[in-house]
């Protein structure tokens, strides 16, 4: 199955949901990073939020999230937008423990619990709309509810999850957000709080193989869920050469002149994807040149 995202109206549109499969887009991350276990589970979770939240935007809107809890783990950075493309990395990817208590991965001591959640957004304003809370869980999901509540005054839920096999591949992963809408029956939210408190958590749900459509009918029941559009999602990053060869350019020719006198050549290197581009001594002349 590939990865894609629903967008639906649960409760006669009372609701707004979302729902995910990241299990390609968080093992790409893996692959590139090189993550071990409780690492993979931080930014699979924060990817899983992040293309969700990407896909409340429009056209060519996008956002960033920025978590930093003062954990072994450090910063993760995600970038998405409402195409459905998600990019990210953590710090320090080499990062894992001892199961916790509950038996599973120990994200929250990896995340840490000292520092703050931020979410910029890029709506094609002259100024960007930025809200910051602290963290108040580190297992992430509850963070990004916490944002929503705070932040964007919706209440929301937010659940994500990651299974990571013993070899540090990726088992499954995914997610939902749902978002009580102004006007809401006290009748319907006695439902859902009833339903979640039955509800398997998510990660039960993935490893079961459920699809993001029968995710929302475990959440609110096949008769009440309304499904409105489905998009595939997939980690993109938007590096190039050419983009990296453009930054170069930028910063003249001393500076150019520099690499090609001290190293005869330069190393790019991209934190989102892990992709390094090299330029010869030959093309920093031909830069050089475009700088003048």
């Amino acid at each position: 199955m590939k990865d894609y995202l629903v967008k639906a109206l649960a409760h006669d549109g009372q609701i707004r949901a979302y729902a995910v499969r990241t299990t390609e887009i968080v093992s790409e991350a893996q692959r590139r990073h090189q993550t071990w276990r409780v690492a993979s589970a931080a930014l699979g979770r924060s990817l899983t939020a992040g293309v969700m939240m990407g896909a409340m935007l429009k056209g060519e809107d996008k956002l960033t999230i920025k978590i930093n809890g003062g954990g072994p783990i450090g910063v993760i950075l995600v970038d998405s937008n409402a195409k459905g493309e998600v990019r990210g990395y953590v710090s320090n990817p080499h990062v894992d423990f001892e199961a916790n208590e509950h038996g599973k991965l120990d994200v929250r001591r990896a995340v840490g619990t000292e520092g703050s959640l931020t979410v910029v957004k890029d709506l094609g304003l002259r100024d960007f709309f930025s809200g910051q809370v602290p963290i108040v869980s580190g297992e992430l999901g509850e963070d990004f509810t916490y944002y929503f509540a705070t932040s964007e005054q919706l209440p929301s839920s937010v659940g994500v999850g990651v299974l990571v096999n013993p070899d540090d591949t990726i088992l499954a992963a995914g997610g939902f957000i749902f978002q009580l809408m102004p006007g809401i029956e006290e009748q319907t939210i006695t439902k859902i709080e009833e339903r979640l408190k039955t509800i398997a958590p998510i990660s039960k749900l993935i490893q079961k193989g459920l699809t993001p459509e029968e995710i929302l009918e475990e959440l609110f029941g096949k008769e009440q869920v309304n499904v409105l559009e489905t998009m595939p999602v997939q980690f993109k990053c938007v590096c190039s050469k050419e983009r990296f060869a453009d930054a170069i350019i930028s910063l003249g020719t001393s500076e150019i002149d520099d690499m090609i006198t001290e190293d005869g050549q330069a190393e790019a290197h991209c934190h989102f994807c892990n992709e390094k581009y090299l330029f010869t001594r030959e093309e920093l002349e031909e830069l050089k040149n475009e700088a003048n």
